[in-house]
This record gives C-alpha cells, structure tokens and sequence, in this order.
C-alpha cells in the first residue's frame, strides 16, 4: 500500500495470507508477547543513514540500517516476554522477482514459508526517497515475521481457505492492520534515530489520507491501529482479532 507522498506498506504474499481469529489470537497473547500492556517506552538508537537520491548503494545501507534496528528491538521485545526469537531473512533487490515469487504492489513483501522479508528498491524511491515511507516498509513487514512467530500465521492457515471471498477480506484486514501496530509498537522507541523528516501527527495524517486498498483495508483504520501502537508502546495494544468490523473495515 502507498500513501500520495510515495510508500506506506508493504503486503503478505498472496496465497500466503494465514489470518487467525480472536479465539486463536487469545492463545497467542497468553504465550506472552500479546499479553505484554503499558509500561514505560525505552528509546533505542539506531544508527540509521541519510539516503542519497538516484542512489541504489545509499537506499540499500538505509534498509539494512533499518532491518538491523528492527532486529535488535523486536529480540528484546521476545527476550523480555520470555519467548523465542529468529530473525527473519532480508532481500534487497531492483528486480521483480524473489523466493516469493513475483514482487508486486509497493515493493514490499513477507514469505511466511521461507521467513523472509523482500524490499524492492523501486524507481519511485530513488526520484523521492522520503525517508519515513521507506523506513515503513521494513517496520510493516517485520510486522508480519512477529505474527509469523507468535504463531498468528501458521497457526490459522487453514481457515482461509475455506472462507468466502468476504470473510477473507476481513480476515486479511485483521493481519494486516495488526502488523500496522506493531511498526507503531516499533517506532513508539525508534522514532526520534529514524528521522522521518515529518512529524508523527502529520504521518499519521497521511497514512488516513492514503488510497484504501481491498488487502490493507480503510486507510483511516490502518492510521488508527499504526497510532494505537505507537502510542500504547505495547505489542498487547495490538488485538486487531477481537476488535469490531467498523475498526478493521
């Protein structure tokens, strides 16, 4: 998905979309990370770089940058629930295909069955490399490897396929508005070493006034869960399963 200014997020593989429903997601919070609520927010620096326009070297060590951030404080988030922890796999191409096949949409993707997130450095980033759309992409789909960790994904996988194009889209909503909050659960300590280059309020902003998408869901909601997150600075803020339709929509 991609707000007007260039990127927001990135998408699981189609084919590969596994959502869970409430009663499974309440299994996964009692494991731990779910459960965790409140607390105050530790600020994790992050050495990450400028990006230089045009440059695919300079957009390249910024996603690394990035990966490596997400990395370190997602780990410390398992360690402190007490779970473990294995970092997904990171490509970073200019080309279209990768062990997920085809990359499609913004260029972004998660491959639950290989554990591995897909960045493609796209010719859109390298005119406009607006450092807060493409910082999004990793923490979107970092998103997706904790739920694929916590068991949000495999654990459901056979719901899908039986349920009606309806259910399905809903189902996918669900995911992907919960990984939504957990980049906001992400930035909630690593804002402030991203530099976005825009305000928190103005991003959120703009990721309401984003075109909606029939995977992501309303762009209004996706703002509501990346804000929920961030503000609430907890993975236990992030219960997209038992939230109403009029939130996940």
């Amino acid at each position: 998905m991609r707000i007007p200014l260039t990127a927001l997020a990135g998408c699981m593989v189609a084919g590969l979309l596994v959502p869970a429903p409430a009663a499974a997601a309440g299994r996964v919070g009692q494991a731990g990370l779910m459960a965790t609520m409140g607390g105050e927010v530790m600020p994790q620096k992050c050495a990450v770089p400028k990006i230089r326009a045009g440059s695919v070297p300079s957009l390249r060590s910024f996603h690394e940058a990035m990966a490596k951030c997400a990395d370190t404080f997602w780990a410390g988030r398992f360690a402190a629930a007490g779970l473990p922890y294995s970092s997904p796999e990171v490509t970073i191409t200019t080309g279209k295909d990768s062990v997920c096949g085809a990359i499609t949409g913004s260029g972004a993707q998660y491959c639950p069955d290989h554990r591995t997130i897909v960045i493609r450095i796209t010719k859109q980033d390298l005119r406009d490399p607006f450092r807060m759309n493409i910082a999004h992409s990793v923490a979107h789909e970092w998103g997706h490897h904790v739920q694929q960790l916590i068991g949000v994904l495999a654990a459901q996988a056979a719901l899908y396929e039986p349920a009606s194009d309806k259910a399905r889209k809903l189902l996918s909503h669900r995911v992907e508005m919960q990984a939504e909050c957990f980049a906001g659960v992400f930035y909630s300590a690593t804002l402030k070493s991203i530099r976005p280059g825009i305000s928190w309020q103005n991003w959120i902003e703009a990721v309401r006034n984003a075109d909606e998408s029939d995977i992501h869901g309303k762009p209004r909601n996706l703002a509501h869960w990346q804000d929920r997150g961030y503000r609430g600075g907890a993975t236990g803020f992030c219960n997209t399963w038992t939230a109403s339709k009029a939130k996940i929509t």
